[in-house]
């Protein structure tokens, strides 16, 4: 079944697609009804055709996409920034809870963007944030490979970061 045009894509269509009635395949509906589910991410409406007056449904997702730098695009993965996240924390006193509201902190903040393809490079930015609060030590094993720190000065500078914005925020309280 074909709910996005996110999957229409995918299965091969070119372009936007027709939303064609399903019991007498005319093109032409209207929108009796429409609610959002899953907090925003799904939209479900109930439509009326035009040409046999018949009511169906149709379901709408809001397909977030990831461009990779060698151009592959693929769904966005809580589960993947869970897994990146989680070998960064290896050994660290971080539980699993914690790392699937960081994940849902992640996604919030690239869906607020508003655009439907996203840099695999920005994924790992809005991960930064998250993670530095988190845990301090995951942050740096996570910035070490996400950026490719590549000497000993790399470390010196982001903990020199680090400490610079935890003086900020113990002045700010």
């Amino acid at each position: 079944m074909i709910t996005s045009w996110v999957d229409a894509r995918h299965e091969g269509y070119e372009g936007w697609f027709d939303m064609r009635c399903p019991f007498c395949r005319h093109s032409d509906s209207r929108v009796v009804d429409s609610r959002e589910v899953d907090e925003g991410q799904v939209i479900r409406r109930r439509r009326s055709c035009a040409k046999c007056s018949r009511r169906f449904t149709t379901v709408e997702e809001a397909v977030l996409a990831v461009v990779k730098r060698s151009g592959v695009t693929e769904p966005f993965s809580r589960e993947k920034v869970v897994t990146g996240v989680r070998r960064a924390c290896q050994g660290r006193p971080v539980d699993e809870d914690a790392l699937q509201q960081l994940a849902q902190r992640v996604e919030d903040a690239i869906r607020s963007t508003g655009a439907a393809e996203i840099p695999s490079h920005e994924v790992g930015l809005a991960i930064l944030g998250p993670l530095r609060e988190l845990d301090e030590v995951a942050y740096l094993r996570f910035a070490s490979v996400y950026r490719s720190f590549s000497s000993i000065e790399d470390f010196e500078k982001e903990i020199a970061g680090l400490r610079e914005a935890i003086a900020r925020k113990a002045e700010q309280e």
